[in-house]
């Protein structure tokens, strides 16, 4: 997860004091967090039986909590190693709001990163030691999981498919029968999680892993770069969404599932504000004498929440005037970001702080490359849908 930045001492100052080593803060978040993903996973694994449920629950928990330790301490370690002053991860728990009941970690960087070769590795070892951990338990797990028949399953969400995922499902999942689907284990599905969260992080934009990978490998250039990747999420979103209604117009059903099409394609949207959220709080972006003040934080989150609310309790409503209401405050965010926000072609919200200038050696330039690579192969284009 990224890293929060600290700001730069002022020239002059006396070096930081060692701090005293914190943990209990953390260690309460990381219980919280266990407790978080625990119970809701056991209330979604509630119709199978008291028993069948705390088992589950159990093995989804562990599993999940071993990627996301082991991609943390992957970042901590390599902290230590380059003599970066970093906290222990601060496990965020988020009970009912996420589908896996927690949002991660992050980890407070409290010095400067002084050079692009302390950065590639510190960014890198997070990705890196979690895909090690993931991609095998994927592989065990959905090995170990099971067909079971479309009325079985009922009405659910169709999780989305990476060229990773399905190379994996290609040479370890069970042969499935038409009529059927495999059903993941909780193993699986928390591996699953695993990479999501990997691929979201790979994103080379700001101050996320791939941002810091990308910015070691290309320099300040990486900053155009991230400006473009993140506009390229809310074009992505405008398309799921035709696909999804073209789809529905060439089967006959028109415009009747429109909510769905929209839900199934918000993820990216959410992301791009959620991004920008990210960059305003670390951002130098200031308001220029003859500007307009940049869009506040309050004001982006607010409008993200309510599109999303009114989407997600919209989404099997079909109403031509909902919809065109819902479009137009989205085409009014929109606005005020070309104005005064993330998408002004001054804005500095994804900016990376500045490092050392030395360039990367050819071995780690490969490295990263290969870093950056798994993006492409862990690249869902609808994460989650709504069947």
């Amino acid at each position: 997860m990224p890293s929060e930045p600290s700001p730069l001492a002022a020239d002059g100052a006396p070096p930081a004091q060692p701090r005293a080593f914190a943990w209990r803060a953390n260690a309460a978040l990381f219980l919280a967090t266990m407790a978080s993903v625990y119970l809701t996973q056991f209330r979604l694994e509630a119709d199978r039986g008291l028993h069948a449920a705390l088992v589950r629950a159990g093995q989804f928990t562990a599993s999940l909590l071993a990627i996301l330790l082991a991609h943390e301490f992957g970042h901590y370690i390599a902290a230590r190693v380059h003599k970066v002053e970093a906290s222990l991860p601060f496990f965020i728990p988020m009970p009912l709001l996420s589908p896996f009941g927690t949002m991660g970690a992050v980890i407070r960087m409290r010095s400067v990163i002084p050079t692009r070769r302390a950065l590639l590795d510190i960014g890198a070892a997070g990705p890196l030691a979690g895909l090690a951990l993931a991609i095998p338990l994927y592989a065990w797990g959905v090995a170990h999981s099971h067909p079971k028949s479309v009325a079985e399953l009922g009405d659910a969400m169709e999780l989305g498919e990476s060229l990773l995922s399905r190379l994996l499902d290609r040479c370890f999942a069970p042969p499935v029968p038409d009529g059927m689907e495999l059903e993941l284990s909780p193993v699986a599905l928390a591996a699953w999680a695993g990479m999501f969260i990997t691929m979201l992080n790979l994103l080379p934009v700001g101050q996320l892993d791939g941002g810091h990978v990308a910015y070691a490998l290309f320099g300040p250039k990486q900053n155009r770069v991230a400006q473009w990747a993140h506009r390229s999420m809310l074009v992505f979103f405008f398309v799921s969404v035709f696909s999804f209604v073209a789809r529905d117009i060439q089967a006959g059903i028109g415009f009747w599932h429109i909510g769905r099409a929209v839900n199934n394609s918000i993820f990216w949207l959410v992301t791009f504000e959620l991004l920008a959220v990210l960059g305003a709080f670390s951002s130098r972006d200031k308001r220029s004498s003859d500007g307009p003040a940049p869009l506040d934080t309050r004001t982006r989150l607010f409008a993200t929440i309510w599109l999303a609310l009114l989407a997600g309790i919209n989404q099997d409503r079909s109403s031509a005037v909902l919809w065109v209401g819902w479009f137009c405050g989205l085409g009014l965010l929109l606005a005020m970001e070309v104005r005064s926000g993330v998408l002004r072609d001054s804005s500095t919200l994804l900016d990376h702080p500045p490092t050392g200038a030395p360039p990367l050696s050819s071995r780690r330039a490969m490295v990263a490359a290969v870093t950056l690579a798994f993006f492409p192969a862990l690249f869902m284009p609808t994460p989650i849908s709504i069947l």
